[in-house]
C-alpha cells in the first residue's frame, strides 16, 4: 500500500512512495509525531535525479526488514532539497560540521524538535571500508536515545550553538568554496549610512581574484582544479565579462581553455546536446549523467556570451544543441521546464547514452559506424564501463564531412531515442526556469530564434500566473515548485525571486513588453521588503516565511556562489539591473553593499564568490544602458535592438519601446521616457555611469559605442 508520500507534488518523494517505511513529509505532523511517541526524527534528504540516493533506496529503505526498525525507532522524514533548499542548507552545514564533509543522501538523526544529533551520507546495508552499516548506525541511535538521551541532547545543543556562531559551510560537490579550504562570512558594514562600493578598490579587487585564480586553472584539460570538475558556470560568465571590459588575454585563455574543453569531452551529449551533472575525472571524459536544468540554463547563456564575444563556431554549435535539448527533452505541457533527468535507466547509469563499435555499425553501417566510432572516440576497450564509450568530440571533422556529420548525429540520436530513457523529474522550480527564461531570451535574440524567444516568454507566464501569488501585506510571493500547474507548499527563498526577476528583466528587453518589467520589479520589492538581513545583506527566506528549524541551524547568511549564484550574488544582480533600469539610486546602493560581503573574499577565494565578481563588472562597466526607441515593426529598431543584444559589454541593460506608447504608459521604464526618434527614425540612447551619449540610429555607431 502506497505511504504519505503518494500524496506529493514532488517526484522525488513520489519515488518513495511504495517504499515499507512510513514515510512522513516535513512539517508538524511528523514532529507531532515524533513528540507522542518519544522517538527520534530521521530525516532523509536527497533529489530524484540523484545516483546513490536511489542505491540507498533499494538497498536500505525497500528492504521490509530494515523499514521495520525504522518504523518502530524513529518518525521517517523525505525531504526534496530542490523543494526546500533552506532546509537542505541548514542540514548540511550540521552534516559538514558534524563530519568535514557532506552530499547526497543525506541522513540525519534529529530530535522531536528537528535538531540534529548525527549526521551522515550514504549508509551501505553491510560495513564496507569502515563505514558502519545502515542497520548498524539504526541500531546504535536508537539505544543512545533510550538509554543517554541527556547526552543526546547537550550534544544537539552544542552543535546548534557552533552553527549559530559559525562560518557557512562550503558548498558539497561543486569544487567551489570546499575546495579553497575556507568559505566564511565578510564583515557587514555597521552603519546605515556606510559608503556604497569603492570602485577603484574593486577593480583592484578583481586583478587580484584573476590572478588567485589562474594558480589553480588546468592549463591542460581546462577548468580548475583536479576530478571530479563540475561546470564553473559562474566563474565562465566572470571572466568573459572581464575581458570584455578590460581585455585580459588570460582571462579569456581560462574561459576559452574550459568551454572548449567541455564541450568536446563526455560530459558534453554529443549528438543530443546539454550537459551531465559534472565529470567524474580531470580530462571531461566521464560524466554523471544526470543533466539538470540549473546546470544547462548557466551553461546555455554563458556559451551564448562567449559566441557573441568571439563568434567561436563550436559555441554557437553548443549554444543550438543546448536549447533544442531543453525544447525537447525538460519542457513540460504547461509550457516551463523539468528539473532534471536522472543519471540511471533501469538501474544502470549511463545505460541510455553509451556506445561501442559495434552498436555504432549497427546504427549507421560499417562505413559511417567506422568513421564515426573514430570521431567520437569510441574504442573497443571502452572509456566507461563494461567496454562501453561516453561520446567525445576531441577535434571537429572537416568542412568536407560536415553533411554526413550532421546526418550521422541525426541517426544516432534517433536510435538513442529508441532505447529506454532515464526518468525526468517533472517538477517546475521556480529559480531555475528564471534562469532558463533569461538564457532563451538572450540566446534567441543574439542568434534570431524566434522559437526560443516564445519558449521563455511561456515559461515566464508559468511562473506569474502558477508560481506568484499576492500577500497579505500587499507584496508579491514566489512559491518554490510546482508540478502539472499545481503548486507546492515550499514558499520561495531568494535564489527564486532574484532569478526569476532578472529573466522578467531580460525577457523585457527582448520583447519589448512592459509587463515583464512590472513583474520583475514587484519581486525585487518583496526581496528589500522581506529579505533584508542586518547589516547590508540578504537572508536566504522571507522575514516571515522562515521555518523554526531552519531559523536555528542558520547563523550569518551565506555570502557564497556554489556553482550557480548564490542568493546574495544574485539579488545584487537583478538590483543592479532594476536600477539601469529606472534610475533607482535606492536600487544601486542596495545592490553594491550587498556585494559587498561576497568581495571580501574575492581575492582568496574566486571561485567561491564568483557571481559576485561578475555582478562587479558590470558595477564598473556602467552598467550600459540602451534605450532603443522606434516602431514595433520598424527595421530599424529591429537592427538596433539586434545590435544591442550582440554586445559583449558586461551587464548591459537593454529597454525598447514605440515612443507613443510609452508616454502613455505607466509600466514603459524610465530609461525610455522621454527618448524621441531622431528624425522620424528609430533611435538607441546610451548611458553609462549617468551620462548619456548622443542617440544614434546606425547599428554601427551602437556597436562602436558599446564596445
Amino acid at each position: 500500500m502506497p505511504n504519505r508520500l503518494a500524496r506529493s507534488t514532488s517526484p522525488y518523494l513520489r519515488q518513495h512512495a511504495e517504499n515499507p517505511v512510513d514515510w512522513y513529509e516535513w512539517g508538524e505532523e511528523a514532529f507531532a509525531e515524533a513528540r507522542r511517541r518519544d522517538v527520534p526524527l530521521l530525516v532523509s534528504v536527497g533529489y530524484a535525479a540523484c545516483h546513490w540516493c536511489h542505491v540507498m533506496a533499494h538497498e536500505s529503505f525497500e528492504d521490509p526488514g530494515v523499514a521495520a526498525v525504522m518504523n518502530s525507532r524513529f518518525v521517517n522524514v523525505k525531504v526534496d532539497r530542490e523543494e526546500r533548499p533552506d532546509l537542505d542548507a541548514a542540514y548540511m552545514a550540521a552534516t559538514q560540521a558534524m563530519t568535514g564533509q557532506g552530499g547526497w543522501p543525506m541522513t540525519v538523526f534529529a530530535t522531536p524538535e528537528g535538531d540534529p544529533f548525527f549526521c551522515g551520507t550514504y549508509f551501505p546495508p553491510v560495513p564496507v571500508g569502515g563505514r558502519p552499516s545502515f542497520p548498524q548506525v539504526l541500531d546504535a541511535l536508537s539505544r543512545a536515545w533510550r538509554e543517554r538521551r541527556d547526552e543526546v541532547r547537550g550534544g544537539a545543543a552544542e552543535l546548534l550553538a557552533a552553527l549559530g556562531g559559525g562560518a557557512a559551510p562550503g558548498h558539497p560537490h561543486d569544487g567551489t568554496a570546499a575546495a579553497d579550504g575556507e568559505a566564511g562570512h565578510a564583515h557587514d558594514p555597521q552603519a546605515d549610512d556606510a559608503a556604497a562600493l569603492d570602485l577603484d578598490a574593486v577593480r583592484q579587487v578583481s586583478d587580484l581574484a584573476v590572478t588567485a585564480l589562474a594558480g589553480t586553472f588546468d592549463a591542460e584539460q581546462g577548468g580548475f582544479g583536479g576530478a571530479p570538475k563540475f561546470p564553473p558556470s559562474t566563474t565562465l560568465e566572470w571572466l568573459l565579462r572581464r575581458h570584455a571590459r578590460t581585455g585580459d588575454a588570460q582571462a579569456l585563455a581560462m574561459a576559452e581553455g574550459t568551454l572548449e574543453a567541455m564541450a568536446r569531452g563526455g560530459m558534453a551529449d554529443q549528438v543530443g546536446g546539454g550537459f551531465a551533472r559534472y565529470a567524474v575525472d580531470a580530462t571531461w571524459t566521464v560524466p554523471h549523467f544526470e543533466k539538470m536544468l540549473e546546470d544547462n540554463a548557466m551553461l546555455l547563456r554563458v556559451y551564448a556570451h562567449w559566441w557573441r564575444q568571439t563568434g567561436s563556431p563550436l559555441a554557437r554549435r553548443v549554444v543550438e544543441g543546448t536549447a533544442d535539448w531543453l525544447l525537447r527533452d525538460l519542457r513540460t505541457p504547461e509550457g516551463a521546464f523539468a528539473s532534471s533527468l536522472d543519471a540511471d535507466t533501469d538501474g544502470v547509469e549511463g545505460a541510455t547514452y553509451v556506445w561501442t563499435p559495434a552498436t555504432l555499425v549497427e546504427v549507421l553501417g560499417e562505413e559511417d559506424g567506422a568513421w564515426a566510432a573514430e570521431l567520437f572516440g569510441v574504442t573497443d576497450a571502452g572509456t566507461f564501463e563494461a567496454g562501453t564509450s561516453v561520446l567525445q568530440l576531441r577535434a571537429d571533422p572537416p568542412p568536407q564531412d560536415e553533411i554526413r556529420f550532421e546526418r550521422v548525429r541525426r541517426a544516432l540520436l534517433a536510435a538513442r531515442s529508441r532505447r529506454p530513457q532515464p526518468g525526468r523529474d517533472d517538477k517546475v522550480v521556480a529559480a531555475w526556469n528564471g534562469l532558463a527564461v533569461a538564457a532563451l531570451a538572450e540566446a534567441g535574440a543574439m542568434l534570431e530564434r524566434r522559437e526560443w524567444v516564445s519558449a521563455a516568454v511561456d515559461a515566464a507566464r508559468v511562473l506569474d500566473e502558477v508560481h506568484t501569488l499576492s500577500g497579505g501585506d500587499g507584496l508579491v510571493r514566489l512559491v518554490r515548485a510546482s508540478r502539472d500547474g499545481a503548486v507546492g507548499t515550499a514558499p520561495g527563498v531568494l535564489t527564486d525571486y532574484a532569478a526569476v526577476a532578472e529573466g522578467f528583466l531580460v525577457l523585457a528587453g527582448v520583447t519589448g513588453d512592459p509587463g515583464w518589467s512590472q513583474r520583475g520589479s514587484a519581486l525585487l520589492d518583496t526581496v528589500l521588503a522581506r529579505f533584508r538581513a542586518p547589516g547590508h545583506g540578504f537572508r536566504d527566506t522571507a522575514d516571515d516565511q522562515t521555518d523554526p528549524v531552519v531559523a536555528r541551524l542558520s547563523g550569518r547568511p551565506d555570502v557564497t556562489d556554489g556553482p550557480s549564484a548564490g542568493g546574495q550574488s544574485a539579488a545584487a544582480g537583478a538590483l543592479l539591473a532594476r536600477a539601469a533600469l529606472t534610475g533607482s539610486a535606492t536600487d544601486r546602493r542596495a545592490a553594491e553593499l550587498a556585494l559587498a560581503g561576497p568581495l571580501s573574499l574575492a581575492h582568496r577565494h574566486p571561485r567561491a564568490v564568483a557571481w559576485a565578481l561578475a555582478t562587479a563588472e558590470a558595477v564598473l562597466d556602467g552598467p550600459r544602458e540602451v534605450a532603443v526607441l522606434g516602431r514595433a515593426d520598424d527595421p530599424g529598431r529591429v537592427a538596433l535592438v539586434r545590435t544591442a543584444v550582440r554586445s559583449p559589454a558586461p551587464g548591459l541593460v537593454l529597454a525598447q519601446g514605440d515612443p507613443d506608447e510609452v508616454a502613455g504608459s505607466p509600466a514603459a521604464v524610465g530609461l525610455l521616457r522621454d527618448r524621441p526618434l531622431v528624425g522620424g527614425r528609430a533611435a538607441a540612447y546610451v548611458c553609462r555611469g549617468f551620462v548619456c551619449d548622443r542617440p544614434t540610429t546606425d547599428p554601427g555607431a551602437l556597436r562602436t559605442a558599446l564596445s
